[in-house]
């Protein structure tokens, strides 16, 4: 196989798996470990891949995110199930964090706890908590994004420093175990980090689509969290793999 046909047939691995490792490639292809790295930063100079540690991932557009509409009509199903899952942890008596997002929306929602305190960025959460009397919502200041009506900046991020709670819930665009949990946005990304800090126990909320994926900015590694929440449909292969670097992976 030439150069040009081999780097074809990587791009269409790629593509099809979202993400490779270099191991898998050199079985699949027959050909060294060095080859492929070669191949690859080729192809990431082309812009065609991105490299990470150990393999490539699909290339997208790291600074897209949706608004808020738009996310609402992706994996809604996935999204109420998480919601429900997540809910569950929170118990009688405790504070938390609920980052803004269409999955802590759903928890939101599915709180049944009593004499819960809910610190939130996120106007919709803080409209839907409202009608809760078993629940006392505080809402971060800050600046509001309106693509997804959440509040961040220095303010929010200083705002949340100020409280120790039992629970986060944080969302994310994208996760893997090389890079972490990461959004589009700086300011997302370093509000979202300053929930996690402030917390006893941070849990990121992500549907199986999420996995992965990344984007330009880290929210956290993997090892700064307690436990990931998804849905059922998260493929065996990444459960396992998950499992293997002692990650918790909460679903099903």
């Amino acid at each position: 196989m030439f150069a040009e046909e081999r780097k074809t047939r990587i791009l269409e691995i790629v593509n099809e798996n979202d993400r490779i490792e270099v191991s898998d490639l050199t079985q699949q292809l027959q050909v060294s470990e060095s080859t492929i790295r070669r191949d690859l930063q080729d192809l990431e100079q082309a812009g065609l891949l991105k490299r990470t540690h150990g393999g490539a991932v699909k290339l997208e557009n790291t600074s897209f995110e949706p608004t808020m509409d738009e996310k609402e009509l992706v994996n809604i199903e996935e999204k109420m199930e998480i919601g429900k899952r997540a809910a569950a942890f929170i118990l009688d008596n405790d504070t938390v964090i609920l980052d803004a997002g269409t999955t802590t929306l759903q928890i939101a929602k599915n709180i049944e706890a009593k004499n819960v305190t809910v610190l939130t960025n996120s106007i919709l959460i803080a409209l839907a908590l409202s009608k809760n009397k078993d629940i006392k919502v505080v809402v971060t200041g800050g600046y509001i994004r309106g693509e997804i009506l959440s509040i961040v900046g220095p303010i929010t991020d200083k705002i949340i420093q100020s409280f120790r709670v039992d629970k986060a819930f944080v969302g994310t665009n994208g996760i893997t175990i090389e890079d972490g949990c990461t959004t589009p946005n700086i300011d997302e990304a370093h509000t979202k980090n300053m929930m996690i800090q402030s917390a006893k126990e941070a849990y990121i909320v992500a549907d199986h689509s999420k996995f992965g994926k990344i984007s330009f900015a880290r929210i956290a590694d993997i090892d700064e969290i307690h436990g990931i929440i998804t849905d059922k449909s998260i493929d065996e292969a990444i459960i396992e793999k998950y499992k293997s670097n002692n990650i918790q992976l909460i679903y099903g």
